[in-house]
């Protein structure tokens, strides 16, 4: 069945109550076939509140969670009717053709890496996330925190699939890619840096060379290369900083004076405001599986999770990793 995409309906700060919300708006919008992951009774419990296909949506039992506190590895090896274990687990026997889970990041990764497996000659699976920039597109930064200690070829690698990902997911044509560093200069960097530069130059890729973090808000690249380590340092600084300045911009207009311009200043600021909101996006998706997995974030709503959806639906349909595989 087309577009078959499992949901842990018991992943995240808001699951099942948002999960079971965002399955349904997705089968609506995007006429998906969901199969939610998870307790029955509770699922259940849930998708009565609702009006939907009811033939788009299936339930598969799953009578154990892992938390965030969980050992990644040991909770994949132990709790083998969890909600992320059996998810992963349909993808793998291709009764599912893409899964989300806003639950444990290292459960999802380990567990992913394991279980669907890697494409054949990928090196490292990459997980990528996109930055707002000021062009009204996104950056996507890969790796952003799979792979903390990285080789020469495992960046190269994730600028190729990162590269099929933007154009075919976010179509954008024939994407820039950047390599971060700290100084836009060849010579700049360290020894993993200078390598994946000369590597890089040396791929069919559209590569504009080395970009730094600064630019990255700025749209300089459509996508940003480097080792999971400073890529989650670059997306954790990103998400505190914007989350600062959204609450500075609002103490601002609401005091004194200028609470009369609050009301007019509203909409342009609720425009801002969606432009930083990871929940447009849906989630990071986890190339360089045999299927797709999107980790959405921990605190997810109904929005997140049906745009992770729509993002499993279109990298379904565009075949993404058959294309990953010619690109390799």
């Amino acid at each position: 069945m087309a577009n078959r995409i499992a949901v842990d309906a018991m992943g995240g700060d808001n699951a099942p109550l948002e999960v079971v919300k965002g399955s349904v708006e997705a089968v609506n919008e995007f006429g998906c076939d969901i199969i939610l992951v998870g307790p029955e009774d509770i699922i259940k419990s849930e998708l009565v509140k609702y009006k939907y296909d009811i033939t788009k949506i299936t339930i598969v039992n799953a009578t154990e969670v892992i938390s965030t506190e969980e050992s990644p590895t040991a909770a994949i090896r132990k709790k083998k009717d969890s909600s992320i274990v059996v998810g992963l687990n349909l993808v793998k026997k291709g009764e599912a053709e893409a899964f989300v889970s806003a639950g444990s990041t290292g459960a999802v990764l380990t567990g992913a890496t394991f279980i669907v497996g890697r494409i054949k000659g990928i090196e490292r699976p990459a997980l990528g996330t996109c930055l707002p920039t000021i062009k009204g597109k996104f950056a996507f930064l890969i790796d952003s925190g799979a792979n903390v200690d990285c080789k020469p070829n495992y960046l190269v690698q994730f600028a190729k699939m990162a590269s099929v990902y933007v154009e075919n997911v976010m179509n954008v044509k024939n994407p820039a890619v950047g390599l971060l560093n700290i100084g836009i200069e060849k010579e700049k960097g360290n020894a993993l840096t200078k390598e994946v530069y000369e590597l890089l130059e040396q791929t069919n890729l559209n590569f504009k060379g080395n970009i730094e973090p600064r630019d990255i808000p700025y749209g300089e690249a459509d996508i940003v290369v480097c080792d999971g380590f400073d890529g989650n340092v670059v997306l954790k600084l990103s998400e505190g900083l914007s989350g600062v300045l959204m609450k500075i911009i609002k103490a601002e207009i609401t005091k004194g004076m200028y609470k009369f311009a609050a009301m007019a200043l509203l909409k342009p600021f609720k425009s801002i405001k969606t432009q930083f909101d990871s929940e447009e996006v849906g989630g990071a998706p986890f190339l360089g599986l045999k299927s797709l997995v999107v980790k959405a974030h921990g605190s997810s709503k109904a929005k997140g999770i049906k745009n992770a959806i729509k993002q499993c639906k279109i990298f379904v349909e565009n075949d993404i990793v058959k294309k990953i595989e010619e690109q390799l």
